[in-house]
């Protein structure tokens, strides 16, 4: 691996790791465009590959939040097991999908997440922080369906999806709801990556360095987290998301 390679591969695995760690997910979609774009890599390489950056810096986030009491384990556990259905369809559908198709998808996701991040950090702001009293079950199950099939299908830990979900289906207050998205985000990582096994190539040693470098952002994203106020990081994270997501499109769509 090039020094140019390495560098390219710790920037990106800190920033990815660190909004992670920060805002319990959103982070890990930066990861595909990030492992197409500057690394080399095809679009279903990618969506593959990244599902281990994000397993494993969820697993660092996972730690920290568990530590501060921020985890619900069971109610993680059953969100992320209802899952595992639509992260398992997700998968089978995006390996039979046009890459061109695929990334034109993917800029249009991106779209999505950054509208709904500045949406979400409006309500904050607007909204006094309350309890909600959890759903019914088949509205968990049919949330939680969704997530996995996002997992599965764009290789993203779909925790932009998984927080709002946690305060609004399950009633969880936004610290514990951004500390056991990391929980679901992990479960619906692990089966779409066994779905994925066997089933292409991946750069391991790439990989591994990318992982590591989220694991460690991660952290020091759960410390900045306390540090920096929630809406300042929210909305740069969705400007950011947003021009990539422009980008991405002018790139794809004209292959189509």
């Amino acid at each position: 691996m090039s020094v140019v390679l390495a560098a390219t591969v710790a920037g990106c695995g800190l920033l990815i790791g660190g909004l992670l760690g920060a805002l319990g997910g959103g982070g890990s979609i930066l990861a595909v465009p990030a492992l197409v774009y500057l690394l080399g890599q095809s679009p279903h390489e990618a969506t593959a590959g990244a599902l281990v950056v994000v397993a494993v810096g969820a697993v660092s986030g996972l730690i920290c939040h568990a530590r501060a009491g921020r985890v619900r384990w069971a109610a993680g556990a059953v969100f992320g097991a209802l899952g595992t259905a639509g992260s398992y369809l997700g998968t089978r559908w995006s390996a039979a999908l046009d890459p061109a198709v695929l990334m034109a998808a993917f800029a249009g996701l991106m779209l999505v997440v950054a509208a709904a991040l500045l949406l979400r950090g409006r309500r904050d702001r607007e909204a006094p922080a309350r309890s909600r009293a959890p759903a019914h079950p088949a509205r968990i199950a049919a949330t939680a369906s969704a997530v996995g099939l996002l997992t599965g299908f764009f290789g993203v830990g779909g925790g932009f999806v998984v927080v709002p979900a946690l305060t609004l289906v399950l009633g969880l207050e936004m610290p514990v709801a951004v500390g056991t998205s990391l929980l679901v985000i992990l479960v619906n990582s692990a089966t779409a990556l066994a779905t994925r096994a066997g089933t292409g190539h991946l750069d391991w040693p790439l990989l591994a360095g990318f992982a590591a470098c989220a694991a460690a952002g991660s952290y020091f994203g759960n410390r900045l987290a306390a540090r920096v106020p929630a809406a300042a990081l929210t909305r740069s994270f969705a400007a950011l998301v947003g021009v990539l997501a422009l980008t991405m499109a002018v790139s794809a769509i004209p292959r189509l």
